[in-house]
Parts: structure tokens; C-alpha cells; sequence
């Protein structure tokens, strides 16, 4: 818990300073006075004097602000007004508002870019078996099946048109090309290549290529469980019981580590997950039946026989045996040279950047679900997971939320960057500045729809919290 919340207090300071030190660079570069540099409000905890600016920390940590020399805020001394914010040209003022989210974008850049190029073990793009009946089943996706490219088709592609397509090197990347895929209403061309049973993992036959119809879940539906909506149920894992846990029924059965199974009632499991979709549908209504496995152990097959218990698993009562089922999944380094990788980490950011826009768009037209919205809750959670993984993971954790509140921070409220640029857009285009009671009335407007979706993503954190306890 502690280690969780010390890595969001990182995040969040971090995301803060440079955030307002893109505002104070370009208010200093515009020759404007900065009297104060925030990171937090309310009571300050640590003051220094640099010069002409007052560097604070305060104490609640979500935030923080630069106060420049501005007539609207009191007197300014005659000698300085060429130095006030208000007295700037429009331009200049646009410029040092931007700064802002600006930097905020070229921090993920640069995170994405030493991401790309320090490397990090990935997911391999090896999916376990689909669900029956799923659209990943339909579209011809087996157990072994590793992902080599993907390309988009349908909507404004050309049927006769010879397909884009963009190498997959990992599970986030499959995911990634999946909810572009869904949110833009096109299908997905898919180049897979199979594993025979018992060969090498380097060793793949049966090249081919099929469609996935991604366009068929509708954008409404695209969230975190949207590889479960498709029928990908995860990374390949061979039919193994990794742990029999302490008095449950697989350690009571004689279950134990390292077993290999055969056959489940009859049937050969093509993979982990197909073995624990076969154990959590044993049963009738809520009494569960008998699982008869044929493992190997040693070299030696025995026959075994299990009497699942019941359980709630999100809403559904499953079987189960109290184990965990599945080999450690393939993983993958994925690494990229100095250019390759700073040209992947400025489309990562831009293509993110528009995937945001367009999603918050849908929510509200409410094509998309308003579950997609988080808070400090969820982020605090990934940004504690994420430094348990390594600093890379967390550096690519720390450019996600950067672009995210880049994004946030560039949208048209009032209360935001974006809010103050749309006042500028007004200005240059009338050639007189928006009115104080026009601005009142937006500012009390922008601060609603704000405390809205702020009251909207704790809501969904607490649900998500709640949900996986």
C-alpha cells in the first residue's frame, strides 16, 4: 500500500512540475514576471526564493499553478506593466497557455522513446484458445495461433486496395490494433501462424490470414474488457497445474504441481484456458460434477478424479478446483534503435493523443462508455503495479498518463488550458476580449462539467476497486 501510494505521489509530481514548467519557461521566455511556481495548493509545506519567483510545495498534491504579473489580479507598479501577462500580445499569450499540455506531450515522447529504446519483456502476441462461438473463433483463431501483422479493412478502405500492414510484436500491440479497430468501426486483416502440438515454440507451420470482425463491437463497448468481448481469453499457456492450493479440491484429489493434463472428461485441452473453461462449466445449475483428468507426472499417466466447488467469479457461479492452471506465459524483449524508436514513440503519442479525443468524444455523444473515465484511484493503483514491474514499465506507464492529462488539459472548458485558448480564438477572431460576465458564466459552467466527470471517474474507480475484491 505504502510502495502505491509513494509511486502515484511520483507520478502525480512529476506529470505537475512539467506541466507548469512548460507554462514558466515560455512566460519567462515572453519576458512576463512569474511570481509564483506551484506544485500543489492549499497550505505550503516547503518555500525557496530563485530570483524574481517564489518556488512552493503545498499540501494537497493534485495540481498545481504558476501566478504571473497580471493587472486582473491587483495593482501592478507602472515600471512593470510591460511585464504583466495581460499586456502581452495575443500570440504570446496562446504561446505560454499551450506550454502547458506541450510539454506534457513531449515528456511522453521522451518516455516512450527510452522506453523503446532500453526495451522491455512483453506479452508474445501467442493467444490461448477463443470462446466458443466468439468472434475470434469465428474468424478462424486456434490455440498456438502467434499474430505476425495486422491491417485495417472496411470503411474507407478499397476493396481492391492491397492492405497496409503494421508488424505485431506483442500482446499490447495486438490489443492496441484491436481497440483502434472497434472504436473506428472497421474489421482486422490478420497474418497468424500456428505451432504444431509438441514442437518448439521457434518452430511454426500453417501460415494464412483471416478477418476478424472488430467491427462489430460496438465503441460503446470498448473498455479494458474488450479482448474478452472479442473471445481472447489470453496469452498461450501450456494445460498444466502450476499450484494445487492448501485443502482445496485439486490437492485433496492428489493434484500437484507440474501435472500435465491429457484429457479432461474425454476431451484433449488444446491449452490453459480451454482446461479452465471446461472445469468452470462442470457443473448443473449450482451443483457441480465430477472431473475426471488423465495426467502425465513423471513420465507416468494416472487418472484422476476431482469434485469442483462453487464459487462466484464476476457475477457467475463457476466451477472450480482451487488451482492455478497454465505455464508461464512466452514473453518477448522488445527493443528498437535510436531512430526506430523515437519515430515510434512520436506516433505512440500522437496516435494516443487522437484516440483519446475520439473516445471522449463518443462518451459524449455516448457512443462510448462513460466507464472508460478513471481517477486518481485507478492510476495510483497501475502506477503502484507498474513500478513493481521495473522502471521501464513504469517510465511507459508515466507517458500514458502524461499524454492523457496533455490531452485533458488542451480540451475547450473553461477551467482548463484549452478553455483559455478557446478565449484567445475568440479574441483574435472579434478583435476584443471575451466579456467578465460571459467569462463568469463559463467559468461556473466549466467547473460544473468538471466536478461532474471528476465525481464520474471516482465513481468508476471505486467500482473497479470493488469489483476486483
Amino acid at each position: 500500500m505504502l510502495f502505491t501510494v509513494l509511486a502515484f505521489l511520483v507520478t502525480i509530481g512529476v506529470l505537475v512540475i512539467i506541466h507548469e514548467y512548460g507554462h514558466y519557461r515560455a512566460a519567462v521566455a515572453c519576458n512576463v514576471k512569474v511570481l509564483r511556481f506551484s506544485v500543489g495548493f492549499g497550505r505550503v509545506l516547503w518555500t525557496r526564493q530563485r530570483g524574481e519567483t517564489e518556488f512552493v510545495v503545498s499540501v494537497l498534491p493534485l495540481g498545481g499553478y504558476v501566478k504571473m504579473l497580471d493587472e486582473r489580479e491587483g495593482a501592478v507598479p507602472p515600471a512593470l506593466l510591460d511585464r504583466a501577462f495581460n499586456r502581452k500580445p495575443l500570440p504570446q499569450r496562446a504561446f505560454i497557455v499551450a506550454a502547458g499540455p506541450l510539454a506534457n506531450l513531449l515528456l511522453a515522447v521522451v518516455l516512450y522513446a527510452v522506453v523503446n529504446w532500453a526495451g522491455v519483456q512483453e506479452l508474445r502476441p501467442w493467444i490461448a484458445q477463443p470462446t466458443v462461438d466468439s468472434l475470434a473463433a469465428q474468424a478462424g483463431l486456434h490455440a498456438r495461433d502467434e499474430v505476425l501483422a495486422v491491417a485495417l479493412v472496411g470503411r474507407d478502405s478499397k476493396s481492391n486496395s492491397e492492405p497496409t500492414w503494421a508488424p505485431i510484436r506483442s500482446m499490447s500491440d495486438l490489443q492496441w490494433q484491436f481497440t483502434q479497430a472497434a472504436l473506428n468501426g472497421q474489421d482486422l486483416r490478420l497474418q497468424v501462424s500456428q505451432r504444431a502440438a509438441g514442437q518448439d515454440e521457434r518452430s511454426f507451420n500453417v501460415h494464412r490470414t483471416l478477418t476478424l470482425a472488430t467491427s462489430q463491437v460496438p465503441a460503446s463497448e470498448v473498455d479494458a474488457h474488450l479482448l474478452d468481448r472479442i473471445g481472447l481469453t489470453g496469452p498461450y499457456g501450456e494445460p498444466v497445474v502450476a499450484q494445487a492450493i492448501a485443502g482445496g479440491p485439486a490437492e485433496r484429489a492428489g493434484l500437484r504441481a507440474g501435472d500435465r493434463v491429457l484429457q479432461i472428461n474425454g476431451q484433449v485441452p488444446s491449452d490453459a484456458s480451454h482446461l479452465r473453461q471446461i472445469i468452470g462449466a462442470s457443473h448443473d445449475g449450482d451443483q457441480a460434477r465430477p472431473i475426471d483428468l488423465t495426467i502425465v507426472r513423471a513420465g507416468q499417466h494416472i487418472n484422476v478424479t476431482v469434485t469442483p466447488m462453487m464459487k462466484d467469479v464476476q457475477g457467475q457461479r463457476l466451477a472450480r478446483i482451487e488451482a492455478a492452471i497454465g505455464s508461464p506465459p512466452a514473453m518477448v524483449d522488445v527493443q528498437y534503435g535510436a531512430i526506430e524508436g523515437m519515430t515510434l514513440a512520436l506516433r505512440k503519442t500522437w496516435d494516443i493523443s487522437c484516440m483519446s479525443l475520439d473516445m471522449l468524444g463518443k462518451m459524449v455523444v455516448g457512443q462510448a462508455s462513460l466507464k472508460n473515465l478513471s481517477g486518481p484511484l485507478t492510476i495510483a493503483d497501475y502506477a503502484g503495479r507498474s513500478a513493481e514491474l521495473g522502471w521501464v514499465h513504469y517510465m511507459g506507464f508515466l507517458a500514458l498518463v502524461s499524454v492523457s492529462l496533455g490531452v485533458l488539459n488542451l480540451l475547450p472548458l473553461p477551467v482548463l488550458d484549452g478553455g483559455h485558448l478557446m478565449y484567445y480564438l475568440f479574441e483574435g477572431l472579434t478583435g476584443r476580449p471575451i466579456s467578465e460576465v460571459w467569462l463568469e458564466r463559463l467559468q461556473r459552467g466549466g467547473v460544473a462539467i468538471m466536478l461532474t466527470m471528476m465525481s464520474l471517474a471516482l465513481y468508476n474507480d471505486l467500482a473497479r476497486l470493488l469489483a476486483s475484491h
